[in-house]
Order: structure tokens, then sequence, then C-alpha cells
């Protein structure tokens, strides 16, 4: 019998879970997409793109795809994605779990300043810096719009929609990024202070270690919690035995 397993993906771990589970013939495995990025990475298997409607449009979906197991491997800041299929689960009975990768860990000689938002980092950025290193996602920009003073270096995916700080420059790229290149990158830029969010991984995390050589500020961003109650592993063995566990 073929169970069906559900990836809330666009992740690096919802990519490398997809290619773990695609061999086995008794799984079908189906990659959800939110669609914010135009040009996204897509993974093994089936994939869709796009929402669901909400909790009550994903637990639709969950019984007419007749999904056996859902595992949550969204970016760890996507609360409203994570409490919906939290929702969703809770409504169908279908065993949730969450792929969630440590957050950043700080080590001697980071000069980190935790916030609980983006609003928290906007209100401290006066105070700590003129040229400004943004690598929060497109979607948050606008938070930091009404920043005069400051200028902002934006690195994001796709290019950034208005409402924007008036002194801004975006950089499209996509990591992984290498250590010497944001070496390269905040020297050239002259940037004073970083402003990112907790989101773990390798593929960002050496932008903290050229700050800290630098001996610069960072502002990050906590992430949001996990929902209650769904179990949480930290990587892709640990997301695969849970299934295992399942059968």
């Amino acid at each position: 019998m073929t169970r069906h397993v559900l990836i809330l993906g666009g992740t690096t771990e919802g990519r490398a879970l997809a290619a773990a589970l695609a061999e086995p013939p008794s799984l079908r495995v189906t990659s959800s997409l939110a669609g914010r990025v135009a040009q996204p990475r897509l993974p093994a298997g089936e994939v869709r793109i796009g929402g669901f409607g909400g909790p009550e449009g994903l637990a639709d979906w969950l019984r007419g795809e007749r999904v056996d197991a859902v595992v949550d491997a969204t970016h760890p800041f996507a609360a409203g994605m994570s409490r919906n299929a939290a929702l969703a689960a809770a409504a169908t009975g279908v065993p949730l779990l969450v792929l969630r990768r440590p957050g950043f860990a700080p080590v001697a000689g980071d000069r980190w300043l935790p916030v609980p938002s983006l609003a928290a980092a906007a209100e401290l950025l006066p105070g700590l810096g003129r040229r400004v290193f943004l690598t929060t996602g497109r979607q948050g920009i606008a938070t930091f719009a009404h920043l005069d003073g400051v200028h902002f270096l934006a690195r994001s995916v796709d290019p950034p929609e208005p409402p924007l700080p008036p002194s801004f420059e975006v950089l499209l790229d996509r990591g992984p990024f290498t250590l010497d290149g944001e070496r390269a990158l905040l020297r050239e830029h002259r940037i004073d202070v970083v402003v990112t969010k907790d989101s773990g991984g390798a593929a960002t995390a050496p932008k903290l270690t050229a700050a800290r050589e630098l001996h610069l500020p960072v502002v990050i961003v906590r992430r949001p919690p996990v929902p209650d109650g769904v179990p949480v592993a930290p990587d892709v063995p640990g997301a695969v035995r849970w299934l295992q566990h399942l059968r």
C-alpha cells in the first residue's frame, strides 16, 4: 500500500528530505511550495505551488489526497504556515512533524543584539550605525521604510516591492555564501551593522563569522516558537526515522 507524505517545503531541508524519500516505491511524496520565489529550486517527487486557503483548506487537501503524514519543513519564520499545519493536522488526525534546523549559536567575540521582531530591530538601528546589511528577506524590508539617515544594502533572491527605505540598494543573490565573499561584501559596502533573522543553517552563517571578525554588531530577530505539542526533528535523518516509526 502506497503511503502519501506531504512536505511543506521550500527550504534546503525540505528538498533534502524529498530526495531521501524518493527511492522507496511504497511512498508517494508531494512537496508544497509557497510560491513566493519566482524561480524556486524544485525538490524531487511531486510538487505543488501556492497556498491551501488556510487551515481548513489544508485539512480538505489532506483528506482529498489521502495524506498519511505531514512534515513541516518550512522556513523557521513561516509561523503562519506552521500554525495552519498544526490546526489541519489536529482536525484530520494526520501525524505532523516539524523539521526545523537549529538556530544560530553565539560564540566568543559576537556582538549580538537579540530582538523579538523586525519592528524592534528597526527601533534599534539609528543608534547602532548608518550603513546596514539587511538579510531578513524581501517581505520584511517595508518595516524599515520609515528610517531616514540610514543606508540599507538588502540581499534578496527576488526584487523587493515598495515601500522601501529612502537610501536603499538591493543585491539579488541566493546562498550558500562563502566567508571570503561575506568579508569582501561587508568591507566593500562599509557596513557597520548587520540585521538578520535567526534562521539557522550553514548557507547563511558566514555573514555572522565575517561580522564577528570585523567587530560589527548584529541585530538578530528571534525565531517564533513551534506550535505546542508538535514533535520536532533537527535534521533530515531524524525526520526519516520519525516517518519509519509511523509504519
